[in-house]
């Protein structure tokens, strides 16, 4: 390691670095995956950038030169098993320090993007410009800044949940209820960067913004993105496999949940909006006497019915074979609508086990619910 740090140290002084990457980690940190490091200029002072990507979001750190050597120093003792250095001279693998051909001879540019750094490229995209989220230049308008974070923050999402999964199992991908297609187009662009040729397809039901959308895929070169006019309770999703529904309406969430069950898919996003049904049966109910002092103010009443809504979501979908979480996807400062629970199919997991089963109707129980719609459409 000593021998390793060795190298790093020279490369940085000499300006032969160009990248580093931590891998194989077996530590403590949950969902960690990988830190990848550059060199950038912050304030005329040169740092490396740190990337932390976990299994859904990326975290970034900028460290002078002697912290970055430290830190790499205590990820390697931490848990990391391998790391690669790039230099413009050659590369160099830890443990086996074994030194290969550079993969590059050109020494990276230290620029820094003093906002963030975002996955979504804004630069000659023509669909933000025609969605007007941004000028003819790529500059992001004023009035269109939360609506492009939101966007930025759903595709780091994606991203990450789509690199668990296998390539060629990534083929058909469909966003129910697209509406005007911001999260649809952003991430069939992000898939054609990365070469994944899946197919991906909005379904809305308003034919003026179907319209609007092919009309905006075909003008920006996009070849495997279609919009097509349908509900989302009727749209036969069965090759889906991977399903999406942003801000659904109420009981619409659950649809597009089932449509995902029914079809297997390996991963199902929704970030729901309006929990009316189950609202409407606790308030009707008999249950949760317990919280009345809670549950007779209508804001706290209305909470708590989201949260016993997509908690219960949650567990139909692990009653499927399904891995879920629940999390807030952005700061509630950009948008009210900031849940979102994502459930990856787990193959090893067992099927419609009792004991999910028995956690679903005590739930209900205590709520006094009769029936949650998701169970109507999954036949639960």
């Amino acid at each position: 390691m000593k021998e390793f740090l060795q190298s790093l140290d020279a490369a940085l002084k000499d300006g032969s670095f160009v990248k580093l990457s931590l891998g194989a980690y077996k530590g403590a940190e949950p969902d960690l995956k990988k830190i990848t490091a550059r060199p950038v200029t912050i304030k005329r002072e040169d740092k490396l950038s740190f990337t932390y990507s976990y299994k859904t979001r990326d975290i970034v750190k900028n460290y002078g030169y002697a912290e970055s050597s430290q830190k790499i120093s205590e990820q390697l003792s931490s848990g990391f098993g391998s790391a690669t250095l790039f230099t413009t001279a050659y590369d160099l693998s830890y443990p086996s320090m074994k030194k290969e051909n550079p993969t590059t001879k050109d020494a990276p540019i230290k620029d820094h993007d003093r906002a963030k750094n975002r996955i979504v490229e804004t630069r000659g995209k023509k669909y933000l410009h025609a969605l007007k989220i941004t000028d003819a230049k790529g500059e992001v308008f004023k009035n269109a800044q939360d609506k492009y974070r939101q966007i930025d923050k759903y595709v780091e999402i994606l991203s990450g949940l789509l690199k668990d999964i296998a390539p060629e199992k990534i083929r058909n991908i469909v966003d129910m209820g697209a509406g005007k297609g911001y999260l649809t187009f952003a991430l069939a662009d992000y898939l054609q960067g990365i070469g994944i040729p899946a197919n991906v397809t909005g379904v809305e039901f308003r034919p003026d913004l179907v319209s609007l959308c092919n009309k905006i895929a075909k003008d920006s070169g996009f070849q495997t993105l279609s919009f097509i006019e349908g509900t989302i309770e009727k749209y036969d999703a069965s090759s889906a496999n991977v399903l999406i529904a942003l801000h659904a309406c109420d009981t619409a969430t659950d649809d597009a949940i089932a449509k995902g069950i029914a079809a297997k898919s390996e991963l199902i996003v929704v970030a729901p909006c309006c929990h009316k049904q189950i609202r409407k049966e606790m308030e009707s109910g008999n249950g949760a006497d317990d919280l009345s002092f809670l549950l007779r103010h209508g804001t706290f009443m209305e909470r708590q019915a989201e949260m016993v809504t997509d908690g219960i979501r949650a567990m139909v979908l692990e009653y499927f074979g399904y891995t879920t979480k629940v999390f807030e996807f952005i700061s509630d400062a950009h948008t009210p609508k900031n849940v979102m629970i994502v459930a990856t199919r787990n193959a090893k997991a067992s099927v419609k086990p009792p004991s999910v089963l028995k956690k679903i109707q005590d739930a209900k129980t205590y709520f006094g619910i009769k029936r949650h719609h998701l169970e109507d459409k999954t036949g639960l």
